[in-house]
């Protein structure tokens, strides 16, 4: 294998550094004893720029190309953009309605004649003393549980599918030339 620049990222399929790399996970360094790399990373992902500069952490990470394009964003080298979760607000969802639909049980059954309408109960007869009995007095407002939003405003994942490898970074090697 040829030496590799200094500062070069190689994707590898096992869990150890090899030597002369380190794993792109975010460590600080000491710039004292890694000048070289750090005259080409500088503080781009870290460091106070003093003693101190961080490598890129690519964990739980897709790497993208930095600049711009036809319509795209400028993104900065070392910018980390993106979420693993998202929780989708309502005006985050494409329109849509939801029909609610019921009727008379066939046949009777006084039994899911209930106050609120549950999993276990259709939408339909009513108890005749509840809110929702045909037909329904005047401005009366159904029960909440009738039609519920689902959910909970809990996040959910939002990275695309993945194989789990780890990054490396070259501590030594050929120092690239900028020509």
């Amino acid at each position: 294998m040829s030496e590799p620049f200094i500062g070069e990222i190689k994707i590898v399929g096992f869990n150890f550094a090899p030597r002369n790399f380190a794993f792109c996970n975010g460590q600080m360094l000491p710039i004292s004893q890694y000048t070289a790399l750090f005259s080409i990373l500088g503080t781009t992902y870290g460091g106070n720029g003093t003693s101190t500069f961080a490598l890129p952490n690519l964990q739980g990470s897709v790497p993208m190309g930095f600049g711009d394009g036809p319509g795209l964003t400028v993104r900065p080298l070392g910018q980390a953009v993106g979420e693993e979760t998202v929780t989708l607000l309502e005006t985050e969802i494409p329109a849509h309605s939801h029909t609610l639909r019921g009727g008379d049980l066939s046949p009777a059954n006084r039994e899911q004649r209930v106050a609120t309408p549950t999993s276990a109960a259709m939408f339909g007869l009513s108890n005749p003393t509840l809110a929702y009995k045909v037909p329904p007095a005047s401005g009366t407002t159904f029960s909440p549980n009738m039609v519920t939003h689902t959910g909970g405003n809990q996040p959910h994942e939002n990275r695309q599918p993945y194989l789990s490898l780890n990054f490396v970074i070259a501590l030594a090697g050929v120092f690239p030339s900028r020509n």
